[in-house]
């Protein structure tokens, strides 16, 4: 026989951390893009440089944008599972 397993915390903890992590990511792409778009089109080699470094940060984010969205969705399915509201 299943039992209720007490007050259930939305979001939980993890989903929380999860959702900390992304918005801490979507910050800094914000940063990041502001910071592409002041370098613009400049032919000078250390913002090209500076252009490209920041591409692969971005790149980077993106990743691990995946990696907690990933985490989030599955902290977020425990939680309904928890609840009753799926089948695990």
């Amino acid at each position: 026989m299943n039992s209720c397993p007490g007050r259930i915390e939305v979001p939980t903890p993890e989903e929380t951390v999860a959702l900390q992590s992304l918005r801490s990511i979507k910050e800094r792409v914000r940063q990041l893009k502001s910071r592409m778009r002041s370098i613009g089109t400049s032919k000078n080699n250390r913002d090209g440089e500076e252009l490209s470094t920041l591409k692969k940060e971005l790149e980077r984010l993106r990743s691990d944008w995946d990696q907690w969205e990933t985490k989030r969705q599955k902290a977020a399915r425990e939680r309904m599972i928890l609840l009753g509201h799926e089948d695990p």
